[in-house]
């Protein structure tokens, strides 16, 4: 299967990446990814760029945890915990099997490592945005904050994760493999540019501002309602 990944890393993208699922802070206490990089296909790709942009002139930056979730990945949390409540059923497939979901925060540059995600990065004690009392305004304003930055950039919002944004329609990508992910690496895959990428990116969002700025505000209204399993 030939496969439209693109690695996301700096100096190519702009964000900060810790990967939970490449390390045993997760519900089954050992790494389940064999391939500790993060990988997106490459129309979610264009998106993240986009949401960069928008983050880049508030002081932000994105801090990624989760991206491409290979199969066997999602099957070894399925394992540990087979709650469609809490997991996409592997037979049924998730975003992040697809290269199409994304799991992150927006961060101050410059900021120590100490986001309320990394401290809580094991998935059976995650929180939704209407978090305890203690913590719901801080946790209500950064997702609200995130929602306002992906839902502009073109993603679908999950209204049960805060965390978690995919693209529209996701079943229609491939579920993908720890063996097709091993066939992308070993040709490097298909690694954008990290320029055209931030271009690709920006025109996006300056053409949807000047000519459509309806469907950019509409975005962040309809998505909310959204529901679509992570």
């Amino acid at each position: 299967m030939k496969l439209d990944l693109v690695a996301i890393a700096p100096p190519d993208f702009d964000v900060d990446v810790t990967l939970a699922y490449a390390t045993d802070a997760n519900l089954t206490g050992r790494p389940v990814y064999r391939n500790a990089e993060c990988w997106l296909h490459r129309e979610a790709a264009e998106k993240l760029a986009a949401a960069i942009a928008l983050a880049r002139p508030l002081g932000l930056r994105l801090r990624i945890f989760d991206a491409l979730r290979p199969v066997e990945a999602q099957w070894a949390l399925w394992n540990a915990r087979p709650d469609p409540e809490f997991l996409a059923d592997p037979r049924r497939g998730s975003p992040h099997s697809r290269g199409v979901a994304v799991d992150l925060t927006p961060a101050r540059r410059r900021r120590p490592r100490n986001s309320t995600w990394a401290r809580r990065s094991t998935p059976s004690r995650r929180c939704r945005i209407t978090a305890a009392p203690t913590s719901r305004p801080r946790r209500s304003a950064t997702g609200l904050l995130l929602m306002g930055l992906m839902t502009a950039a073109g993603w679908d919002f999950y209204r049960n994760e805060w965390w978690h944004y995919q693209l529209f329609d996701a079943r229609r990508y491939p579920l993908i493999s720890d063996a097709d992910l091993a066939a992308a690496d070993d040709v490097c895959a298909q690694k954008l540019d990290s320029a055209r990428l931030v271009e690709i990116g920006e025109l996006v969002l300056a053409h949807d501002l000047a000519h459509e700025p309806h469907i950019v505000a509409g975005r962040a209204r309809n998505s909310a309602a959204a529901c679509r399993s992570g």
